[in-house]
């Protein structure tokens, strides 16, 4: 079975949030969560990044202080289970960890709120482990135009190319995932080093802001980086996308306000689907003709296939060698039907399989072509700051 380095995974934000910051209990599957040791071992993970992810409306402040406790929870992750997982911080530490039996433990932070605009904190972060951040989540930062907003600053201000060129003077992987097609072009033009996308799709199988187009991925053979295929049913799946924007217009059609207290609700404009229980959530409205509406248009399910065609599609526009997967699990409450949980990676590579995928091609979305970008990014810094090195 091939060993998988998966370039996103929410765990630590699940487990803050739902429970109240305890690592216990990870030796056994723990339903709902996507994420386990079992299940970590059944898919063949063999590194993974663990996001830091904090909301991008708090307070800068305030998200560097959450942000700040979500490492601390990977660390503590760590510390309770030696014999399975093991910090990394570079691309040798994910080569020894794995040939070790162990889960290479790397932490990426998502969203550049999180950095307080500032680089000695960016520094700071990278002290302490971090070899990734997002440059933007759902909002803009003052330096960056997310995907899910108007621009802003035309995709990177002067603070914002000087932000990419520190990211990669220490060793930390710029990644271009829910930023702005003008963001992911303004970096590549400063980008000396890979760039990422750790969870995203291909926009032209699926037309989603958070997807890359075209343009994009033809540029990542001149730079040297990855997108990591995502599994948000979203991102994947046209026809749930159809679906959402269907039950949103008549959620709206029936003038139906947010329920007080909470979901559910239809996205408001410029709002990311995969982050909230919006029309996957709607069945619970109570809502009489909005019921009826449910019943008529039963929500489709994506599919492992529609992932592997986005992971054809990225192949066919920038190469087998730029490549990889980011799964988002437990950063969304929409998986394919087929790959419910972190143990499914081996169905989607039965899948590329069935579609003449041999084995080198395999190796490379599995986890050579990340293990090149870190190598290369170690290569690239001129004073890398992680711990170790």
């Amino acid at each position: 079975m091939k060993l998988i380095i998966d370039g996103h995974n929410d765990l630590p934000m699940r487990l803050r949030e739902w429970h109240g910051s305890s690592v216990q209990g990870l030796e056994h599957e723990r339903p709902p969560l996507h994420t386990d040791l079992p299940r970590l071992r059944a898919g063949g993970v063999g590194a993974q990044f663990w996001s830091v992810y904090v909301p991008s409306d708090l307070p800068e402040p305030v998200a560097l202080q959450h942000t700040l406790e979500q490492i601390d929870v990977v660390m503590r992750m760590v510390a309770t289970y030696p014999g399975d997982l093991e910090i990394a911080y570079t691309a040798a530490d994910v080569e020894r960890v794995m040939a070790a039996g162990r889960i290479a433990s790397l932490i990426g932070v998502e969203g550049g709120h999180s950095l307080a605009g500032s680089l000695g904190v960016l520094r700071s972060l990278a002290r302490l482990g971090v070899r990734y951040v997002t440059l933007t989540h759902n909002h803009h930062t003052a330096w960056a135009d997310s995907a899910t907003q108007s621009p802003a600053v035309g995709g990177l201000s002067a603070e914002g190319r000087a932000i990419v060129r520190e990211m990669q003077r220490i060793g930390v992987l710029v990644d271009l995932s829910h930023v702005a097609t003008e963001t992911m072009h303004a970096a590549l033009d400063v980008a000396v080093a890979p760039v990422i996308f750790s969870h995203s799709g291909a926009r032209a199988v699926t037309e989603h802001p958070r997807n890359v187009p075209d343009e994009v991925l033809s540029r990542l053979p001149g730079n040297g980086g990855v997108i990591q295929l995502t599994f948000v049913s979203y991102f994947v799946s046209a026809e749930i996308r159809d679906w959402q924007q269907a039950a949103d217009a008549e959620w709206r059609r029936l003038g139906l306000p947010d329920p007080a207290g909470g979901w559910p609700r239809a996205p408001r404009p410029g709002e990311d689907p995969s982050t909230v229980p919006v029309s996957a959530s709607l069945e619970l409205s109570a809502a009489p003709a909005f019921r009826a509406w449910l019943a008529a248009h039963p929500k489709p399910a994506a599919t492992a296939a529609q992932v592997a065609d986005h992971v054809e599609h990225a192949r066919e526009v920038a190469g087998v060698d730029h490549i990889g997967l980011g799964g988002d699990f437990d950063g969304t409450p929409e998986v394919p039907i087929d790959l419910p949980d972190v143990s499914g990676y081996p169905r989607l590579f039965d899948e590329l399989r069935d579609r003449k995928w041999g084995d080198e091609e395999l190796e490379k979305l599995a986890s050579g072509n990340m293990l090149r970008v870190l190598h290369e990014a170690d290569r690239v810094a001129t004073e890398p700051l992680q711990p170790g090195r």
